[in-house]
């Protein structure tokens, strides 16, 4: 498997979306809540509408049993992947048990492994992204975002299910000579 790379840039994630909303809202929201939950493609794959929608409003959070593990992790959804998925899910009927991201071609599956990194590819290249990017660059982006916004590393190392807080740091692009400044602000 060949090491991909986290999107650092803000600017360029929103590029991104841009490109990706011209082609599909369906990828849109693909890729939306790929970055903003850091779950596993599998995981985004074989998302159910009801996952995400209890029939009148966006669920707070994915429930998502770990296949390694068996326990049920939990996914916060944000306002981002709101605004997203309210518009995707208006412009068809959607039964609760439809994948969220279903097939063009089968209609009865999600998209495939493959097509996920077309979309995710086909967008960086338009944006002029040169790093290696793919599917799991979703993931790392979370990552890696998370970190610098002052996630605790031990936080991201359980979400993405890591054995050691160097092993994260590696996944989502931190060097050991990046300096991560220290704010505690607890604003009391």
């Amino acid at each position: 498997m060949e090491y991909v790379n986290p999107i650092r840039d803000i600017e360029t994630i929103q590029k991104m979306k841009n490109v990706i909303r011209k082609h599909s809202l369906r990828d849109l929201l693909f890729f939306v809540i790929g970055i903003n939950t850091g779950i596993t493609l599998n995981d985004l794959l074989n998302l159910k509408v009801s996952d995400v929608w209890d029939g009148t409003k966006m669920c707070e959070y994915l429930k998502i049993k770990d296949h390694k593990t068996g326990e049920v992790k939990t996914y916060y959804l944000n306002s981002k992947v709101e605004e997203v998925l309210l518009e995707y899910l208006s412009k068809n009927e959607w039964k609760s048990d439809d994948y969220l991201f279903k097939s063009k071609k089968n209609n009865n599956q999600p998209i495939t492994r493959q097509q996920a990194y077309r979309i995710i590819n086909n967008a960086a290249k338009e944006v002029g992204i040169s790093e290696k990017i793919g599917t799991t660059t979703l993931r790392k982006t979370f990552g890696y975002h998370a970190y610098y916004k002052g996630v605790a590393i031990s936080l991201i190392k359980s979400i993405f299910n890591h054995n050691s807080t160097a092993e994260t740091l590696k996944y989502i692009g931190i060097e050991k000579n990046d300096e991560l400044p220290i704010k505690v602000d607890v604003n009391l």
